[in-house]
């Protein structure tokens, strides 16, 4: 078991350490820039050369070389300093056309960024390229990525399966030795529990460690769609990727509205179909847990662009569609 922990505390720092991070723009003071239309916050390391976006990025490099000149001339700033953070600044020319961009696209960042998010990037661009719609490429990609990871997620919601199943006698053994803190009755408990597991084929931390394993693959789709320009240009069922929901309500288009609410029931659904049975007073903390979860996601969908949406829905159906493959199966 300790092990275990070991490797299971060595995937997690993995994960954190090699995952790539989306860049925002900011500005000399550190705010954030945003699209006036669509409130999308910029992306200073952008794969590609913006578009329609194009002239707001323009504005807003101009503004931050202003502002530093400012700054060098009031003597905040030394000459290294300035000429560090000019030549720090994003230059446009120097990014290709997204649709000609390249599946190694500026050069190693970093493990995952290299072999994940610019290949996911590219895969994205070719394919909504032959489809015609960059909306319908996330889908199509987004599925394609569920199908390739399927037998991972299989066997981690196997055992979960096995997990619920086995959670009725798990708890009578919690409920038989509660209070009991002494070393042999922790032996016995430890062994009757290690009995079960045995009895429904349950490795405590095989699915904690396949879950792990999905996660940097996540981040790497997640930061691909952000770092593609082209994705919040464009349009799907006539709804503008670019745009958040919030911002569009600002606008009078209350439609977009409805992303949200879906978003909070896709992930409502989701999250339920994986709750384990546990005890009365786990129970009741694990729901609260859940209810938080969906209720901040809920929350924070509101500022999420549409293209971010679109992908956080597909994903949660397609992953409640495998829940419920995996426990038809094991009936």
């Amino acid at each position: 078991m300790k092990k275990n922990k070991k490797l299971l505390i060595v995937v997690i720092s993995l994960v954190f350490l090699l995952t790539g991070c989306t860049k925002q723009f900011k500005d000399v003071d550190g705010k954030l820039v945003q699209d006036e239309t669509t409130k999308q916050t910029l992306v200073e390391n952008i794969l590609c050369r913006p578009v329609e976006l194009k002239d707001t990025y323009e504005e807003a490099i101009k503004e931050k070389k202003k502002d530093l000149k400012e700054k060098y001339d009031e003597g905040d700033l030394s000459k290294k300093e300035y000429n560090k953070k000019l030549d720090e600044l994003l230059d446009l020319e120097e990014l290709p056309v997204c649709t000609k961009m390249s599946i190694t696209e500026g050069g190693y960042e970093s493990i995952w960024t290299s072999i994940f998010v610019k290949p996911l990037a590219w895969v994205i661009v070719q394919i909504g390229k032959i489809v015609g719609n960059y909306g319908l490429a996330i889908i199509l990609v987004t599925i394609l990525i569920k199908l390739i990871l399927f037998p991972i997620t299989y066997k981690s919601l196997k055992q979960s399966e096995s997990i619920r199943k086995a959670q009725p006698k798990l708890n009578k053994i919690e409920k038989k030795y509660a209070g009991k803190t002494d070393q042999e009755s922790m032996m016995m408990k430890s062994n009757e529990m290690m009995a079960v597991y045995k009895e429904f084929k349950i490795n405590p931390m095989s699915g904690c460690l396949m879950s792990f394993l999905q996660i940097p693959l996540f981040f790497a789709f997640y930061e691909a769609l952000y770092r593609l320009p082209l994705l919040f240009e464009g349009k799907f069922l006539g709804l503008h990727m670019g745009i958040t929901p919030i911002a569009a309500a600002q606008q009078g288009e209350w439609y977009y509205l409805v992303l949200p609410v879906i978003v909070g029931l896709v992930t409502y659904f989701s999250f339920t179909m994986n709750k384990n049975q546990q005890s009365g007073e786990q129970m009741k903390q694990m729901n609260m847990m859940f209810n938080i979860m969906v209720v901040m996601i809920f929350i924070t969908s509101f500022s999420m662009s549409t293209a971010i949406i679109i992908y956080w829905v597909v994903n949660s159906i397609l992953g409640i569609g495998q829940n419920l493959i995996v426990k038809k199966g094991s009936k």
